[in-house]
């Protein structure tokens, strides 16, 4: 049982599961969609095995789970083409603060709102969450209808694609940090191992494929 967040593993863990299939194909990864808060709490309960994530180490909620980070990836500003942000090369954290944001649902994405306090903290800023939405595609659509900007990480942009349009965030280097996370006392099976491995490869083989946009 692997629980994983869809949009930051989009780049790692579809390439990981089908090498697994071919190294060992009597085992099925069973997948769970879950929500960042469900997945460290899957882990606690061990109904997961392991959980494919963004994980914050210094998030302070998080007793008992070991993260091995695989990929960083910078923030970004997420938006549609006619907000007035899209034709700026860059956003400021304090041309951000200003705007309404678009954000996930607070009560099941804890890291989340880490990232978003930590990035904000830095310029005396609250974030001024205009909706809060259960998944990345309510997310998109939100934005698409208007309702704000979006606090992204530049792996986003394979998920939403040309729906909307991604803008670097200069004046932080806060980064969206994804790994694999397990119970520090739980067993994990020598499939799972085998399929962290396979995890591992993947990230440091494509490495090269990063967003070019992270650089900018």
């Amino acid at each position: 049982h692997v629980g994983y967040a869809p949009s930051p593993t989009v780049e790692i863990l579809p390439p990981a599961l089908a090498a697994f299939q071919k190294a060992v194909p009597r085992v099925k990864v069973l997948l769970h969609d879950l929500s960042s808060d469900e997945l460290i709490a899957g882990l606690q309960n061990a109904t997961l095995e392991l959980a494919v994530m963004v994980y914050q180490p210094n998030g302070g909620q998080t007793a008992g789970i070991q993260f091995e980070l695989l990929r960083t990836y910078p923030l970004c500003v997420a938006m549609t083409a006619t907000h007035p942000f899209a034709r700026l090369k860059s956003i400021t954290l304090e041309k951000l603060a200003a705007e309404p944001l678009v954000g996930l649902r607070r009560k099941d994405y804890s890291e989340y709102y880490r990232i978003v306090d930590r990035v904000f903290t830095s310029v005396h800023a609250k974030p001024r969450i205009a909706v809060e939405c259960d998944s990345a595609s309510s997310l998109i659509t939100e934005v698409e209808a208007g309702r704000g900007v979006a606090l992204s990480s530049t792996i986003f942009k394979l998920v939403a694609g040309k729906r909307l349009l991604y803008r670097p965030l200069t004046g932080t280097t806060e980064v969206a940090s994804v790994g694999i996370a397990r119970a520090s006392k739980g067993d994990v099976t020598p499939a799972g191992e085998k399929f962290c491995e396979l995890l591992r490869k993947i990230s440091n083989g494509t490495s090269a494929a990063k967003p070019k946009p992270a650089r900018s």
